[in-house]
This record gives C-alpha cells, sequence and structure tokens, in this order.
C-alpha cells in the first residue's frame, strides 16, 4: 500500500453493507427474493467480478442458495460470467449501467408477468365473446377493457425496454413536470 494510505475507508464499507441489505428488503418487496436482490447489490457496488465463494462469504449463504439465485439473475440478463485467464472458477458482474438494468428488469417483468396476463385476457375475452345475456356481456366488456389497457401497457413496456436513454428521457422528463 502506497505511503499515505490507510486501506479503505470503514464508512464506505457500512454504506455498502447498508445498500446490499435495503437492496434485499425493496427486492423482496418487488415480489424478487431477498437473497437474490442481496447478490444483485453486492455485484452492482462490487468494483471488481466476485466469484461464488466471494459472494458466499460476504452474504454468509449456502453454495447452493448462490448458485440458485446466480444462474436466475444471469437468466435474467442482470449478471454475466466472467472467466478469467488462469482461473478454474467462474466470476461474476452485474451490468452497471443503470439504464440498461431498467430495460433488462422491464423486459423481464413483462415477459414473465404481463404476456402471460395478455393470454389469459383474450382467451377469457375470446370464450366470451360469443355469450349473450347481462352476466356474460358485462363479464366481456369489463375483460376486453382490461385488456385493451394491459395491452397499452405491455406496448409502453415494449418501447421503454427498447429506447435509448438518450431519446427516452426528456420525454419522462416532460411527463413529470
Amino acid at each position: 500500500m502506497p505511503s499515505g494510505e490507510s486501506g479503505p475507508d470503514p464508512r464506505l464499507q457500512e454504506a455498502r453493507d447498508d445498500f446490499v441489505t435495503q437492496w434485499g428488503a425493496i427486492g423482496n418487496a418487488w415480489g424478487i427474493n431477498r437473497t437474490m436482490a442481496q447478490i444483485h447489490a453486492l455485484l452492482l457496488v462490487s468494483p471488481r467480478s466476485l466469484s461464488t465463494d466471494e459472494i458466499m462469504a460476504e452474504l454468509k449463504i449456502s453454495r447452493g442458495n448462490a448458485n440458485t439465485n446466480l444462474r436466475e439473475l444471469v437468466g435474467w440478463g442482470l449478471v454475466r460470467g466472467v472467466i478469467r485467464k488462469g482461473e478454474r472458477k467462474e466470476y461474476f458482474e452485474a451490468e452497471k449501467d443503470v439504464w440498461r438494468m431498467f430495460a433488462t428488469l422491464v423486459r423481464e417483468r413483462k415477459r414473465r408477468e404481463i404476456d402471460p396476463a395478455v393470454e389469459v385476457l383474450r382467451r377469457c375475452r375470446d370464450q366470451t365473446r360469443p355469450m349473450r345475456g347481462g352476466e356474460a356481456e358485462d363479464f366481456h366488456r369489463q375483460i376486453s377493457a382490461l385488456l385493451d389497457f394491459v395491452e397499452m401497457a405491455s406496448g409502453v413496456m415494449d418501447k421503454v425496454a427498447g429506447a435509448e436513454r438518450s431519446k427516452l428521457m426528456p420525454l419522462a422528463l416532460k411527463l413529470l413536470k
């Protein structure tokens, strides 16, 4: 260590630990398991890629828990495996570009949640289209209105996920004013 340096500031480590813990709690509120969110947070703020062993040690989790959640994060496109020359271990790093991370989350949430909802709504709408009677017609009308809204939201999600940050941010800022 060069003269004058005493190592990392303990306040930085405290802030990192707090972020990892709180990101886990936030992820849990969004329907993502706490450990998966904590692994993502740890990799997001890590200055270098980390091995499974390092992640396990830092978060005090089992190998199975680490491997399961890392596979899920890789599947979501939020984390990628990194091979270091001469190393047998696989290392992991998070997507650090916040816009890309957000677009990936939007795409994945849409694929996993919105698309199946659209399928169900279409099927229910199509099943009730030929039905007559007040209750059936009300049901059909309500499902059709819900389908229209969810399809519109799906289209917005597609636009957001596919847009370049530089083109979408000015529009978003206008909407917030």
